[in-house]
């Protein structure tokens, strides 16, 4: 008897997995189409990262005119559930020792350029007249790491697709500029190999631009730059758990509606993140497990961003455009100028 029971009561449970897996189906094989056409255009034009590509698709599909009902319970599980996944494996990309063999000088101008930039940045957009949430996510992209820190803020704040885009949309133009312009710069004034190298892990966004400009110059530039700016990656999950700790202060003090949940002190992701840098700081994980990782960490972040997309309204986004990238060149011309002030400083 006992066993019958057991056994209906695990049917229920499948029946009632698969009722919430079914209607994210038809959501999630287009968001899996997506990620692999930015994949493949990022094999063309290497200088466009699959992340800026997807959320590109899914701001296409989104203003064409199709009805996208069916897809919106896919659409909506991966721009929140695969986003949160994506940014715990972003932690294998991190190892402590490598951030402490900057030294304590060298850590230190890092916190300081990112928390300059992040803030000077917010102060900026307010004042330009861009929305609060546009600032918050320029700031966090520009003073982090790209398209992923924008990502993870926007797991812990509210803001609307279009401010996400926005912002996503400003790291990638002026992390390509940086490709072109940054090496140019390093005779005028008067850069070492190993010090341009360290001005730009500390100024340009993404890991992957990062890496692309320092390349021009060579593997004495690559190497301080890559560390440098995976020491500003470590620093997106106190800065994410501020947010959210800031967020929940805030909720305290407002009249909160019923049955609504308040923002967690330390978002569970953000736990996985660090969970993750430990994990790759042991010096166990293998160099094939980091590699499969850090695909599988694209492929879920682009799948995010696609979903992300679709909800973005062009109309809305064009009437801030101007501002906005206004905005995001002179966050750009902020970190660059605190970057090489902290870098002549150090020596």
């Amino acid at each position: 008897m006992n066993g019958r029971v057991e056994t209906l009561a695990e049917e229920r449970r499948h029946t009632r997995m698969l009722g919430a897996i079914r209607p994210r189906i038809p959501g999630l094989a287009v968001a899996a189409g997506a990620v692999a056409v930015a994949f493949a255009v990022n094999r063309a034009l290497p200088s466009l990262s699959p992340l800026t590509i997807a959320v590109i698709l899914g701001a296409i599909l989104g203003n064409v005119g199709v009805d996208l009902a069916v897809l919106k319970p896919g659409l909506g599980y991966a721009a929140k559930k695969l986003l949160r996944a994506g940014i715990v494996l972003l932690g294998l990309k991190l190892a402590i020792g490598d951030v402490l063999h900057l030294g304590g000088r060298g850590l230190a101008m890092v916190v300081v350029i990112v928390t300059i930039t992040f803030f000077g940045t917010q102060l900026l957009g307010r004042a330009m007249g861009l929305s609060k949430g546009t600032s918050l996510l320029v700031a966090t992209g520009f003073s982090i790491c790209g398209a992923s820190a924008v990502a993870a803020m926007d797991g812990v704040t509210k803001n609307r697709e279009e401010e996400v885009v926005t912002a996503i949309a400003l790291v990638t133009m002026c992390g390509s500029l940086a490709i072109v312009v940054l090496p140019l710069l390093k005779g005028p004034l008067g850069l070492s190999d190993a010090a341009f190298g360290s001005w730009v892990g500390a100024s340009v966004h993404d890991v992957a631009q990062v890496v692309a400009t320092a390349s021009v110059i060579g593997q004495a530039a690559l190497a301080p730059a890559v560390i440098v700016k995976l020491t500003r990656v470590v620093l997106l999950a106190p800065l994410v758990a501020g947010m959210s700790l800031w967020q929940r202060r805030g909720s305290a003090r407002t009249n909160q509606a019923p049955g609504e949940k308040r923002p967690p002190i330390v978002p569970l992701f953000v736990v996985g993140f660090l969970a993750m840098v430990a994990v790759r700081s042991t010096g166990l994980v293998l160099a094939g497990v980091l590699n499969v990782a850090q695909t599988c960490e694209t492929v879920l972040l682009a799948a995010a961003l696609f979903g992300l997309g679709t909800s973005v309204n062009l109309k809305t986004l064009f009437t801030t455009g101007g501002r906005a990238a206004l905005l995001g060149l002179a966050s750009w011309v902020l970190i660059a100028a605190l970057a090489y002030a902290g870098v002549r400083l150090i020596g």
